[in-house]
């Protein structure tokens, strides 16, 4: 296994859950990033405590104001991270904010199907094209050829409720609108690994495993994994990935989850 050396990283959604967790390990590593930036939609709020603690105690950890499905406010962000990296990249982008509505299919809305999609599909879409000059800045500035999370990257934190070939969790969660809007990430995936490969830029959708979260405890049942065993995972896994990977759907263990 590789060392994931990252000079630089956002985190969407990172006041609380896997987006926090992952801050967390950042900030611990033997090497951590020059720079990390944690967004959320109100920093300076209730909410992102804990985020305002770490900061206080790491120069390297930057909040920054975002909201995924507000075009404007994620330019602003891209332009503040742009400031702090000075002429350096943005070497690792996180597109982990995400929502959902626990409605069973007969009682999906417009309304829920909109905010679902614009949250967990459309934002990470205008994020990636926010984030793209500075993506494209950090592959050019990092020496040798093929595909890494270390040169440069875009995870989009995806789920296996997804996956067209698998109806995982359907008895205990329909969630319709949140499997609709994953599976519809999962090809926004895929499509930015086409894109963005002559760029430089590895493009990943991960499975973080049914998680201890409050997005992950919202169906009312208890979930399997702990938010630290997830994102060390998932840590592990973008440390070995390389080219051929990319596009791909993993889980937090490195294994393919079918499309």
């Amino acid at each position: 296994m590789g060392e994931l050396c990252v000079r630089s990283v956002l985190v969407t959604g990172a006041n609380r859950g896997l987006g926090l967790g992952f801050v967390q390990h950042f900030l611990r590593m033997p090497k951590p990033p020059q720079w990390i930036f944690a967004t959320c939609r109100d920093p300076k709020g209730q909410r992102a405590q804990e985020l305002q603690n770490l900061a206080s105690k790491h120069p390297n950890l930057v909040i920054i104001a975002l909201e995924v499905a507000n075009p404007a406010s994620i330019k602003a962000a891209a332009a503040k991270v742009g400031e702090h990296l000075g002429g350096s990249g943005l070497t690792l982008l996180i597109n982990n904010a995400g929502m959902v509505k626990s409605k069973n299919l007969e009682d999906e809305t417009l309304e829920d199907m909109t905010e679902t999609y614009t949250t967990n599909t459309t934002g990470p879409l205008l994020i990636g094209q926010a984030f793209l000059p500075l993506l494209k800045k950090a592959a050019q500035g990092s020496p040798g050829s093929g595909l890494s999370c270390s040169k440069a990257a875009i995870v989009n934190i995806s789920s296996i409720g997804g996956s067209i070939a698998s109806s995982f969790g359907w008895e205990q969660m329909q969630v319709v609108s949140y499997r609709c809007s994953k599976a519809a990430l999962n090809m926004l995936t895929k499509c930015q690994s086409l894109a963005y490969k002559e760029h430089g830029i590895l493009c990943i959708a991960l499975h973080p495993g049914w998680v201890q979260t409050e997005l992950g405890g919202s169906t009312g049942y208890t979930p399997p994994v702990r938010v630290d065993d997830s994102v060390q995972g998932m840590l592990k896994v973008l440390s070995s990935i390389s080219e051929k990977d990319s596009g791909l759907l993993l889980d937090w263990e490195g294994k393919v989850v079918p499309w």
